[in-house]
Parts: structure tokens; sequence; C-alpha cells
């Protein structure tokens, strides 16, 4: 057997420099090395001190980062796509998904929450409102669809029952969307006092799926962590 490679996942610290910071690509990452099972190193990274470490290792370079044995590679994507091809089966699972649409979906949820949530003006705040709603509907309807495995199984089924973005279990594509929802859900509370519909079944569902796994509820920053983040961007609305 191959000897286990050594691997380090650099991430951003929380502000008090101990914990998990908010980064939705380092929770990726940090999420996918934990469903490969795979043994690896966690380092927060505080970014107040300009560490060495980043001088050092990733000179210009923003957490997240991985030493895969001595190799230093910087760029999340092309990081994702490293671990799946060199972590890969009968050792590892495989975490890519089946269909490709799969990582299509909820991909227009953040660009319109980020206008949504950065926006001062309460006379664009509906209309926001209903573009952001809207990508969270489209989410919703690609999450009650059924797929096609489960379309060959019963082909009379008419609503999808599957846990995750590309059926019952977790791939790359959750890892890619479900911290981006993390942050959407406790960030638009916050500052608009908007939650989830529970109307929106599908979507409802998925997160409490999600929630309910190792793999996403501990790699989530604390939820202050997050705000801290967003007080300097996100505007509550000018009464």
């Amino acid at each position: 057997m191959a000897e286990a490679p050594k691997i380090e996942l650099f991430i951003k610290a929380s502000d008090d420099g101990e914990s998990v910071g908010n980064c939705p690509f380092c929770q990726r990452l940090f999420m996918i090395l934990w469903l490969k099972g795979v043994n690896f190193t966690l380092t927060t990274v505080d970014m107040k001190r300009a560490p060495e470490v980043l001088k050092d290792l990733a000179p210009g370079s923003q957490p997240p980062f991985l030493i895969y044995n001595t190799e230093v590679r910087t760029d999340t994507n092309k990081i994702e796509e490293f671990l799946e091809e060199t972590l890969a089966p009968p050792q590892y699972p495989k975490l890519c998904c089946r269909y490709k649409e799969s990582n299509e979906a909820g991909n227009d949820i953040f660009h319109k929450f980020s206008a949504y949530i950065k926006n001062p003006n309460p006379g664009l705040n509906d209309l926001l409102e209903k573009k952001f709603l809207k990508s969270l509907m489209k989410l919703d309807l690609n999450l009650l669809t059924p797929l096609p495995h489960e379309l060959d199984e019963d082909p009379d089924k008419t609503e999808s029952t599957r846990l995750y973005l590309d059926g019952d279990s977790l791939t790359l594509a959750d890892c890619n969307l479900l911290p981006k929802l993390n942050i959407v859900k406790v960030v638009c509370k916050k500052y608009r006092d908007f939650s989830i519909p529970v109307a929106l079944v599908g979507l409802t569902r998925y997160l409490e799926n999600a929630y309910k796994q190792d793999e996403f509820r501990y790699t989530c920053p604390n939820d202050s962590e997050i705000l801290l983040a967003y007080q300097s961007v996100a505007k509550y609305l000018n009464k």
C-alpha cells in the first residue's frame, strides 16, 4: 500500500485568530478533505498579523492554499481538481457529480444575494429581493425535479426525494454551494429579516439534510464570524 500523503490545508482564521474564519472557498476545501477521509493537518492563518507562513510558502496568496507532500498549491479550483484526481478510488471516494447540471445548480444565488444585501436604497429593495428569491426558487425547482436515476427506478416519480444536489451523497457541487448558502442564511436574517421561505420545500429539505452532516456542520464558521465579515459591506436599509 502506498504511503499516505502529507497534506496541510491553510485556511483563513477567525477574528480572534484561533478558529475557522468566514471564507466559503476555505470551507469548500475543508469539506472535500473531510469527505475524502484522508488524514490532513488544518492550519488557520491570522490575516491581521501578516504571518510569515504566507510570505514563505505562498507569497502574494490568500488562503486557502494546500501543501501536498512538499508541493504548494494556491488555486482553489485547481486544488479541487487535483484532490479529486489524486485521492481516487478504491482508497478514497469519488466526489465528482454524476450529472453536470448538479455543478451549475444555485450558481447565480450568491451574486443576487450580494446585490440584495449591499443595497442601501429602500426603493430598490423589493426588486433586488425578487431577483434573489427567484434564484432560490430556481434551485428549489432543481432539487424537486427527479434525477435520471430516480426516474429509472420509478418512471412515475414526480418529485425528487434525494438528499443533496446530485443524489444521496455529498459531492463537489455541494462543497461549493453549501458554504455560500450558509452565509446567505445568516446575513439575510440579520440585515433584511429575510429567511429562506419554508414553502421552498426542496431547498429547506436540502439544508436540513446538510446541517446533519458533520462535514458541513463542523466546517462552518460561527455566525458571529460571518456577520463580522459582512458588517462593512452589508447595508441596513435607510429608513
